[in-house]
Parts: C-alpha cells; sequence; structure tokens
C-alpha cells in the first residue's frame, strides 16, 4: 500500500512537473516535504508519550501538525525566497546574449 501511494506521488510530482515547469514545483514540493518531514520526526520522538496513552496521541496529532506546519513556514518561505533568488541570478546573468531574429521574407 505504501508503494501505492508513492507512486501515485511520484506521478503527480511528474504532472505538476510538466505543468507549471521546473522552479515552482521544487517550490511546491519543498512546502509540502519539510513541514511533512518536521511533523513525522516530532511524532517518532514524542512516540514514548502517545505509546503509552492512546488517548493522548489521538487527541494531540490534529494541534501538533498544525503548530509544526504553521512554525515551518518561515522555513519554507527562506527556501523558497532562495530558490526565486538563484532563478533570478540565472535569468539576470550578463553571459546573456540578446538576438533579433529577421525572417527570410524582410531581407
Amino acid at each position: 500500500m505504501t508503494f501505492v501511494v508513492l507512486y501515485i506521488a511520484v506521478i503527480a510530482s511528474i504532472w505538476w512537473l510538466y505543468r507549471v515547469g521546473w522552479t515552482e514545483a521544487l517550490k511546491t514540493i519543498v512546502s509540502v516535504i519539510i513541514p511533512s518531514l518536521l511533523i513525522i520526526l516530532f511524532n517518532i520522538k514524542a512516540g514514548r508519550l502517545i505509546f503509552k496513552n492512546p488517548a493522548v496521541g489521538i487527541v494531540s496529532v490534529l494541534p501538533t501538525a498544525f503548530i509544526i506546519y504553521r512554525g515551518s513556514k518561515p522555513l519554507v518561505f527562506g527556501i523558497n525566497s532562495w530558490i526565486d533568488r538563484k532563478r533570478n541570478e540565472f535569468v539576470d546573468s550578463q553571459n546573456i546574449v540578446d538576438a533579433e531574429v529577421i525572417s527570410k521574407e524582410e531581407t
């Protein structure tokens, strides 16, 4: 079942990459992956409390996930800003030569 979910996620990522472009897809993937990893890491660390009392674990999942998601926003914003800066540096590069295309009919 895990492989099916991963397969669907990879197909969706490839489709999104085709649809919006490399940098926008990368920014979207980063904005999903980082909070998810932080939530998973927190749940692994807090697993001792969750497994001692499952009711506390079930009740605390949603608020904890929301707090971690909101807390990871500055990190995600910083990474997305870095991606934008790198893309703008590449676009504004001095090594790009502007060329004007003249069709054969105009000559």
